[in-house]
Formats: C-alpha cells, structure tokens, sequence
C-alpha cells in the first residue's frame, strides 16, 4: 500500500487546482479508499484525448486503491453544460443521449480498470425531485454566487441571453456529489466553479465538502481552441490507427511536451530532455512528434498497429509516397469539375469547406496540385485523388 503521502505526490502532479492538498491527505489517511467521481455529458458519441487527460488521472486514482464513480449525465445532458460557452446551448433529446451513452462506457474503459469502476446515470435521483425539491436545492445557492463565475459574468455584462436551466446545471452537477457521498471530484479547469458548487452543497447537506482537483485543458490539432468535435480538431479514441498517428503528427510543435505530460507515461525527466533537446537544435521535432505519436497509438491500438501506422505516416510523408491500402470512390461521369468529384469523396462537408480546400491547394490529382474549382477531370480507373494531408481514395468509373 503507497503511504498516504507519497500517494498525495503522485495525483497532484500536472494538476492546476487542488482544494486542498491538506484535505486530501487528511481524508486517505480517514477512509483509506475514496470515492473519486468524474461527471460526464453524453454530448457526442466519442470521446476524445481531451477526456484522457482527466481519466488517466482517475486511473491512477484507482491504481492507488481507490473507486471511481463515474456518472453519465443522462438527465443534465438535456440541458447541456455551460461552461465555457458564449450562448445557450440547445438541449438534446432522450433518443440523441441514448444513443450517445451506448458508446460511453466501452470508451472510457479502454483507460479506466472496470473493476473498480462505478457507473451511475444521474437521471436516477434527477428525474425523482419534485418542484418543492427543486426549490429547496437552488435556495442553497444565490444568484450572486452564480454570476460570479466567469462565463455568466461576460454574458450578462455583455446583455446575452442566459437561461435558468443553465443556472439549474451547476446545481445538478454539484447535486450529484451529494447523492454519491463523493469525497475527490476531478475535471477540467472550466469545470472549476461548477465543482465548487459540489463542495458548498455537500456542506449543505451535512456532509465532508468534496476535495477539488481540475487538470489542464489541452489544445486541439489546430494548436489554439480546446479540442472539440465542434471545431473539427479532435483526436477520438475511436478513430483507427492510422488516422490517430496521423492526426498527432499534424499538432504544433509547441504541443509536443504538453501532450507527453498529460497523455502518455513518458517519464519527466526524459520529456525535459526532449524539451532542451528541440530547444537547442540538437533534436529534431518531428522526431519527438514520432515517439509522442507512437505513444499514445500504442495505447488505443496496440504496438503493431502503432507500428503500421508509423511506417505508413514516413512512407506518405517523409518518403512522397502514398498509402498502400486506401478507400475505392465509383463515379458515372468520364468528365467533371473538380469540385463536383471532392463531393462524392468528401460528403460529409459543405460547399464552402470543400472550396475552401481546393483553392488553399490541398487537393491534388495523380500527385498534380489544382486549385481551380471547376477544372475539368478526366476520369481515369485508378487515378488517385488526394485530400489534404492524409486523405488518399482511388477513383474508379462504374461499369
């Protein structure tokens, strides 16, 4: 058993907020075994390498000896988070969270130990309050209090619209800590108000205030929003391993280390070799990027296939060459404009997005750049279009 200090060492690493560190101590040393809760909002059916960051540190939670709770938010999901948001955001039906949490669970425990894994849906207590219950949670929280948080601030300084459903989230989420008897709440630094909201309402109610601890958000691919299936610069669990690798080569530099930290097991000392070695010149980033990329492929897929997609990654991009498998499109015409053909391979973006593509340059014919969207394309069996950096398909004609 790791002595409760030593233990208190290994979680606060790469936190940004822990209240208290003393209180956590104090509390291993009362329970021995806490009960450590994530909330989670079946927004999207993916989880992405943003939420790793917080179940890895629940993970190590676990390996420690202590339980996870792991709470969907079945009925909160209907009125959707906050935080962080600039306007309201729309509410989900039953049928879209249903769908959504099917794919939950068999996620989060490709980092999590199931065994020692607690999931509960919110709805169960949520769904049973009644209008007097209501009532007498949210008289245990003032309107003052809740614009202090930062995003409630702005919008009501700014005259945008906030609804009492949003102002009902925060207490929902910090209900749940209450139902559950949690003692260590984790998530992200935009969570933090909402977390503190737990720990007044379980003061409230007579019990011990949930220790606090948030973890840093991470950028996406793009380098400079939080990674988001809203903003297309998310890397999902379940995206294959080709696609992954892929996808972690494209970050920017200046992500490599944050992502070493928060995402892999690589020791300190080693990522602050890396850190000096970039810096001086003496290493190359791309190299770094290969072994981060390796990592964490490794993980979700396994070394082998961490292996095919890195040998594929240097023959598409260090060697010019192109994959030696990729997806087949069928098309009638023998001849028609380049931006009809993006279409049929890309249907899942609009018109706008694919334009925007083709005159940034990212579309190329048989390894030939064209920029113009309604360059006439012969059609040849065979020919390869490219999309991008890392979408290649073969074009064939239908017979």
């Amino acid at each position: 058993m790791v002595k409760p200090e030593e233990q208190v060492e290994l979680l606060k690493e790469n936190t940004v907020d822990l209240i208290s560190e003393q209180e956590l101590l104090n509390r291993i040393k009362e329970k021995g075994q806490l009960r450590v809760k994530l909330g989670v909002d079946p927004s999207r059916p993916d989880l992405h390498l943003g939420i790793a960051v917080v179940l890895r540190k629940l993970r190590l939670f676990q390996d420690l000896g202590h339980r996870v709770i792991l709470i969907i938010g079945d009925f909160t999901g209907m009125i959707g988070d906050p935080s962080g948001r600039s306007k309201t955001r729309p509410m989900l039906s039953k049928e879209e969270i249903e769908e959504n949490v099917k794919t939950y669970k068999a996620q989060a425990f490709k980092i999590l130990n199931p065994v020692k894994t607690e999931i509960r849906f919110n709805g169960e207590w949520l769904r049973k309050l009644s209008f007097e219950d209501i009532v007498k949670v949210t008289s245990k929280y003032t309107v003052a209090r809740m614009l202090e948080r930062d995003d409630f601030e702005k919008r009501y300084e700014n005259g945008i619209p906030i609804s009492i459903s949003e102002f009902l989230y925060p207490i929902a989420q910090g209900y749940d800590s209450v139902m559950i008897n949690c003692d260590v709440e984790v998530g992200g630094t935009d969570q933090k108000f909402n977390l503190i909201v737990g720990r007044h309402l379980q003061s409230e109610y007579g019990q011990e205030p949930q220790i606090i601890m948030t973890l840093p958000i991470i950028e996406g691919t793009d380098g400079k929003l939080k990674m988001s299936k809203s903003y297309n610069n998310y890397i999902a669990f379940n995206d294959g391993a080709k696609d992954m690798y892929g996808k972690l080569m494209s970050i920017p530099d200046s992500l490599i280390l944050k992502y070493m930290r928060l995402l892999t097991k690589i020791p300190e000392e080693e990522v602050v070799m890396f850190g000096k070695g970039m810096k001086t010149g003496k290493l190359n980033p791309r190299d770094v990027k290969m072994r981060l990329a390796r990592d964490i492929t490794t993980f979700f897929h396994g070394e082998g296939e961490a292996a095919k997609a890195e040998q594929e990654f240097r023959q598409i991009f260090s060697e010019r060459g192109i994959p030696s498998s990729m997806p087949k499109v069928y098309v009638d015409e023998d001849t028609m404009p380049l931006l009809s053909l993006i279409k049929q391979i890309q249907k899942d973006k609009s018109n706008s997005e694919l334009k925007r593509l083709i005159t940034q340059g990212a579309i190329s014919v048989d390894g030939k750049k064209v920029t113009d969207i309604f360059a006439p394309i012969t059609i040849e069996n065979g020919m390869i279009v490219r999309v991008g950096k890392r979408k290649f398909v073969k074009i064939s004609k239908k017979t």
